[in-house]
């Protein structure tokens, strides 16, 4: 009788061990911009994980067992340093990254996270960054290459038959109107003419004088550029008295561009996500607006909030695990996750999200949804270095 009970006693005990045992911390590392201009996305894109960090750890951790930490490095929007914060972040023990949203910082932290096999999420959007030689990194953005699939769609049924396009060679993201051209033209469009111009530039003048003296005029215009580039850009156009009709990309869903009143109206861009009563997106809105007291103003908050509830899909499909390569095969193996703004599919994807791109305009100061364009294959261009 004695020795069932000390059996049954050093049993719970074990049993107590290898409970506490399980319980363990899923470190992150955030590589991201705290100052310079991507801060306009990166800081949004922290205050939306902290919203499902604290949504997860409250509820006992993921699956009740792993409790989320952060460690923030600030790279000050500098792609030099933010190799040099990976790899502080790297030396700290973190299991998952998160780096900047934009494609450059991300492509120069690449090499630290690939060596230390520990994947990366990013805002970031150039599907380049999947085919440089990691497939540790994971994009949690609609890709460059399918948002420009999907404007130029949406611009070729809106009838439009001529565009001007306007990038820069400075970034991977402002290099997307050649996406745009290609499926354009594949649709049955034109190009009536093309520029480039320096990223920081202030004076357009150039640029909008020969889209005025353009014969004929150009039924649309489609642009890569962002703030503070895109605001100067529109400024001057319009102070020109040119009214064709301009499309974007998601680095303008900023508060910057629907705080300019009547100069953007209009104005339609490619986004990750939209809304809609009853959506998962609406109910994160919801939790912002709880949490932080105010209303979001960018998309940017929802994707921090996906990244980390990806994280959480992960950890569950890895069986608890914390060790970043498990953690990297989850997540290239997971399906069907719904996310603050869509359902997301990476499982034979090599890290470029499977998943819908959203056509919205600006109107009244407000977004308002223009149509939900579903993944298509045939129509995503092949991803490019430029």
């Amino acid at each position: 009788m004695r020795h069932s009970i000390a059996s049954a006693i050093t049993a719970a005990f074990l049993m107590l061990l290898g409970t506490r045992a399980e319980s363990t911390d899923l470190l992150v590392g955030l590589a991201i911009s705290e100052s310079g201009p991507l801060a306009t996305f990166d800081i949004p894109t922290l205050k939306g994980m902290q919203i499902a960090i604290d949504e997860i750890n409250h509820a006992g951790g993921i699956g009740g067992r792993v409790t989320i930490k952060t460690i923030i490095k600030d790279t000050r929007s500098d792609a030099g340093q933010t190799a040099i914060a990976t790899q502080e972040l790297v030396d700290a023990g973190v299991s998952v990254l998160v780096t900047t949203g934009d494609s450059d910082p991300t492509i120069a932290a690449l090499p630290v996270a690939t060596d230390a096999r520990i994947p990366i999420l990013t805002t970031a959007s150039a599907p380049t960054l999947a085919t440089v030689g990691s497939d540790y990194v994971f994009l949690a953005y609609p890709a460059d290459n399918a948002q420009a699939a999907a404007a130029a769609r949406y611009a070729v049924h809106a009838g439009y038959k001529r565009a001007y396009l306007l990038e820069s060679p400075d970034s991977q993201n402002t290099m997307m109107p050649i996406y745009f051209r290609e499926i354009f033209q594949k649709l049955g469009g034109s190009v009536a003419a093309e520029d480039k111009y320096q990223m920081g530039q202030q004076d357009f003048s150039a640029i909008v004088t020969k889209i005025r003296n353009l014969k004929p005029v150009p039924d649309v215009i489609y642009t890569g550029a962002y703030d503070p580039d895109f605001p100067s850009f529109l400024r001057q156009l319009r102070g020109a008295g040119i009214k064709t009709p301009v499309i974007g990309t998601d680095s303008i869903d900023s508060p910057t561009v629907f705080g300019l009143g009547d100069i953007s109206e209009g104005v339609v861009f490619t986004t990750a996500g939209y809304p809609a009563a009853g959506s998962a997106m609406q109910s994160f809105l919801d939790k912002y607006r709880e949490k932080y007291g105010r209303n979001s103003e960018t998309i940017y908050d929802a994707i921090g909030y996906d990244m980390v509830k990806l994280m959480e899909a992960a950890v569950v499909a890895a069986n608890y695990s914390v060790v970043g390569s498990r953690l990297r095969d989850a997540i290239a193996n997971l399906e069907n996750v719904q996310v603050a703004t869509a359902v997301i599919t990476y499982k034979g994807q090599h890290g470029i999200p499977k998943r819908p791109a959203f056509v919205v305009r600006v109107h009244n100061g407000k977004r308002e949804l223009v149509e939900e364009i579903p993944p298509d294959a045939a129509l995503i261009p092949q991803p490019r270095m430029y």
